[in-house]
């Protein structure tokens, strides 16, 4: 893309879908680890939720992008223990899953969380105050082997939501935020801690770390990478940098050249994205999104890209809930179209849509047709047998009409 000073709306979104995969050809036949790889490579990171209304979240944006794939090749990404694992967890944007090659790019998040900073006030209160419980805690984790919070808890009482953890769980989270163990594997949804040297390659291990200010550059070059063009918030958002370090480490990049600054058609703050952007002249695609896909996270962005107001209603009250549960946005070529309430339902083997809600100017003809076939599909990637309409608005209806013929 050549030096600009300004970019239409149009624009920013053919750049943000561009950067996000949506325009990358879906694979002819199956999808090999290759694909995987370099889609992972390309978003930097998957967000972990544990809500498993559909599937859990860390799945979705691959099939979003590259259609029915085994979900066997991004759990053998993240946690094999063979020469096929690409990916480790770490607080990235929330919980995460990234690339091996950004292991160097944390280590100065886990330095700081080892001091009690940029961590939550409980847990760097536990790390100063309860030294003896995780250096237990360690020791176990270094005799033992890959081990879960539950086997560790000494607590007879069962423990409450959220931060009513056990010593030992807060011990293995400070760990893990400090970098001293990693995530080897999971059972379940359960993670299984042990010592990095142990479940990573060495030749990332033994990389020295970065200076702070370059590791914090890379993640912004690598944030600008994957979103086209955002703001300085949007930047620092991807991974979840401090203001104080984000605005510098940009000033830094713009004055070398590597990022260009523009003003976005209807942004009210300045935008950035890299000198080498190209942008689509259009951008045909069809997809749900999880709540969580990097594409739609920052949902203040979302909504001066697409003009789609976004919440997630997980815990707002039912009678409160303006679209539903557990909602999926539905990217239509260059819009969001829809906004679509699903649940799997394994039991009776069938994807339940229990409300579909078309934005103001609606999918189309050929929208709902597209939706109507990515709902067939996500199905079957699911490994259900059908696709069941409960919604009974004229959007429902009409979707379910659209399903029936085929």
């Amino acid at each position: 893309m050549p030096t600009v000073e300004s970019l239409s709306l149009k624009q920013a979104r053919r750049l943000a879908l561009a950067a996000q995969g949506f325009t990358l050809r879906r694979p002819n036949g199956d999808v090999q680890r290759r694909h995987v790889r370099g889609l992972l490579e390309r978003l930097g990171v998957l967000q972990i939720d544990s809500v498993n209304a559909l599937v859990r979240s860390h799945y979705l944006p691959l099939f979003s992008r590259l259609g029915n794939y085994s979900p066997t090749l991004l759990e053998e990404a993240a946690w094999s223990a063979g020469r096929h694992r690409r990916l480790f967890e770490y607080w990235g944007h929330e919980a995460s899953l990234l690339p091996l090659e950004l292991y160097p790019l944390m280590r100065w998040r886990m330095r700081r969380a080892a001091e009690g900073r940029g961590i939550y006030q409980q847990l760097a209160r536990f790390g100063r105050e309860r030294q003896d419980v995780i250096q237990r805690v360690l020791g176990a984790v270094r005799e033992q082997g890959a081990l879960g919070a539950g086997s560790l808890n000494t607590c007879e009482e069962r423990a409450g939501p959220w931060w009513d953890w056990s010593d030992e769980k807060h011990a293995l989270e400070w760990l893990f935020a400090a970098g001293e163990v990693t995530v080897a594997g999971r059972r379940g949804f359960e993670r299984l801690y042990d010592l990095p040297e142990r479940v990573l390659p060495s030749a990332v291990i033994d990389q020295s770390e970065l200076d702070e200010a370059e590791a914090q550059r890379r993640l912004i070059l690598h944030s600008a990478q994957a979103l086209g063009v955002a703001t300085e918030k949007d930047l620092r958002d991807y991974f979840r940098l401090d203001p104080a370090d984000s605005k510098v480490r940009l000033a830094e990049l713009v004055e070398e050249g590597a990022l260009l600054s523009v003003q976005v058609q209807g942004w009210q703050a300045p935008a950035y994205c890299l000198g080498d952007s190209v942008i689509p002249r259009k951008v045909r695609a069809s997809a749900l999104l999880s709540p969580f896909d990097s594409l739609v996270w920052e949902r203040a962005r979302t909504e001066r890209l697409f003009d789609f107001r976004y919440r997630l209603e997980i815990y707002t009250p039912q009678h409160k809930r303006i679209y539903g549960y557990y909602v999926l946005p539905f990217l239509f070529d260059e819009r969001l179209a829809a906004r679509v309430d699903l649940r799997a339902e394994r039991a009776a083997g069938q994807l339940v849509v229990h409300a579909v809600h078309e934005e103001a100017k609606g999918p189309g003809e050929e929208g709902w047709v597209a939706l109507a076939q990515q709902l067939r599909e996500m199905a079957g990637w699911l490994g259900l047998e059908r696709v069941a309409v409960n919604c009974r608005r004229p959007s429902g209806v009409r979707l379910q009409v659209l399903l029936a013929g085929g």
